[in-house]
């Protein structure tokens, strides 16, 4: 049997993302794991299905102009992948039609031939800036509703782009805001650091290696393992625990920081997670800011007298940060963060995808009073 081409292990994991839900991420990197594809040919898998599965909903307004009846699953996926390499993939027409009709079943071949063909050839009149821009509508309509129309459509924009990489000095890839955050805490040698929401790792392997003593926080088993392994590797002495940060057991007031990276919709970070803008609902945000007001209240009791208290989410909306009520007993720090191109944004500060070529983020920093 001959190994799958780029397009054949694209298409598998495409319909396994499209059809069961599967996370783009995982099911990508499983199969081309299993694949005997050369690095030049896993980028392009790689980039068709990111690609496709990010801009899935402009796919499907390409080719459904030249649909009479809805096709089958299978059908439908094909018509996405070919319509990407078309319109977005920078591939030449020819290649894009042949190889992807290559992939159907005899049956299907004509009709997914004369569809690219037609998509290939014609002009197309976008229904809707959602539609243009492969979001939902609520996301578009909240986003707009946020930021202004400009910045909105900006940031739309550039979250449709692969995130570019960024290393630390230590080797660590991490985005640039990730890092901000991070910086922010404004960690002093000696320091007893809480990170409460801490997996996968990055800020607190930063601040452990800014000389704070850290203790990271995971509510999973499998995701604190992922932090201590990170911190393994780069050699720093972090002790990992499981532990709920809406229930924490630490002592009261025995922390000089706590920096919660809350759980959130991810709104400023789409670049990153392509499927993640067709699974998130408007009452996803809801239940979100329940769960981020119950954090907050639980990690500012760990916060001693004089400590500071950091909040962060990669998510572009006020609900979700600075809606949120200043904690009894502490004070807004109001200081610009030390690095970052944040703008002010309420009482905390705020950066957009096209600000830096990040991840949107929004930063509040708060004081207990000595």
């Amino acid at each position: 049997m001959s190994a799958p081409s780029a397009r054949r292990v694209a298409f598998d994991a495409l319909r396994r993302i499209d059809g069961d839900g599967a996370y783009a991420n995982i099911v990508l990197g499983a199969m081309l794991d299993r694949s005997e594809l050369h690095e030049q040919d896993r980028r392009f898998a790689t980039d068709l299905v990111y690609g496709t599965t990010r801009m899935r909903r402009a796919c499907d307004a390409l080719v459904d102009r030249f649909i009479t009846s809805p096709p089958d699953d299978a059908t439908r996926t094909l018509l996405r992948l070919g319509a990407y390499q078309l319109v977005f993939g920078d591939v030449a027409p020819h290649a894009a039609v042949s190889e992807t009709v290559g992939l159907a079943p005899r049956r299907t071949r004509g009709f997914v031939n004369a569809v690219l063909r037609k998509v290939s050839s014609t002009d197309m009149v976008w229904p809707s800036e959602a539609a243009r821009l492969s979001y939902p509508d609520w996301i578009v309509d909240r986003l707009t509703d946020e930021l202004g129309r400009d910045d909105a459509l900006a940031s739309l924009i550039r979250m449709n782009e692969p995130a570019t990489v960024s290393v630390r000095d230590d080797g660590y890839v991490q985005d640039p805001s990730s890092q901000w955050v991070a910086s922010a805490v404004e960690v002093a040698p000696g320091e007893r650091v809480l990170d409460t929401c801490a997996a996968p790792g990055g800020k607190a392997t930063a601040l452990a290696a800014a000389g704070a003593v850290v203790t990271a926080a995971d509510v999973r088993a499998n995701r604190v393992s992922l932090v201590a392994a990170n911190a393994e590797r780069l050699g720093l002495d972090i002790d990992c625990v499981v532990e709920d940060a809406t229930q924490p057991s630490f002592a009261p007031a025995s922390f000089d920081a706590v920096l919660i990276d809350a759980p959130c919709s991810g709104l400023g970070a789409l670049r990153r997670r392509p499927d993640a803008r067709w699974r998130l609902q408007p009452s996803d945000v809801d239940d979100l800011v329940e769960l981020q007001h119950r954090i907050l209240g639980a990690s500012a009791r760990l916060v001693r007298p004089g400590g500071r208290l950091v909040y962060s989410v990669c998510t572009l909306t006020a609900a979700e940060s600075i809606d949120h009520s200043t904690p009894d007993g502490f004070e807004v720090d109001d200081r610009p963060p030390p690095v970052g191109s944040w703008r002010p944004f309420g009482h905390g500060w705020r950066v957009l995808p096209h600000d830096a070529d990040t991840d949107g983020m929004v930063l509040v920093r708060y004081r207990r009073p000595a």
